[in-house]
C-alpha cells in the first residue's frame, strides 16, 4: 500500500481555493475602466489577510486589508466580494 502524504505539504495537491483573484470592467461608452485585485496574505500572528486594491486601471488605487484568524474564513471573504463584483459587471482579467 501506498504511503499517505499530508495533504498541507504535499506538492501534488491541487489549489482548490483561490489565494489571489484579478477582476476588471471595462466600458468604453462610458469612460470606464476599473480593476480589482484580491489577494491573501499571511499576518505574522498566525492569521490571513484578505488584501483588496482597486482603481482605476493604470492608477495606483486604493487598498485596505481585512484581518482573518484563518485561511478558510479569508477564502470565504475573498470569494464573496468576488460573486458581489461579478454581479455588477466584473469579469476575470
Amino acid at each position: 500500500m501506498a504511503e499517505r502524504a499530508d495533504l498541507p505539504d504535499d506538492p501534488r495537491q491541487l489549489d482548490v481555493f483561490p489565494t489571489s483573484l484579478d477582476l476588471r470592467r471595462e466600458d468604453p461608452s462610458r469612460n470606464m475602466r476599473r480593476f480589482y485585485r484580491m489577494t491573501l496574505q499571511p499576518d505574522l500572528f498566525g492569521g490571513v489577510s484578505l488584501v483588496r486594491e482597486w482603481g482605476r486601471l493604470g492608477s495606483g488605487g486604493r487598498t485596505v486589508a481585512e484581518c482573518h484568524c484563518d485561511e478558510g474564513r479569508a477564502v470565504t471573504a475573498l470569494m464573496e466580494h468576488a460573486a458581489a463584483k461579478r454581479r455588477r459587471g466584473y469579469v476575470a482579467g
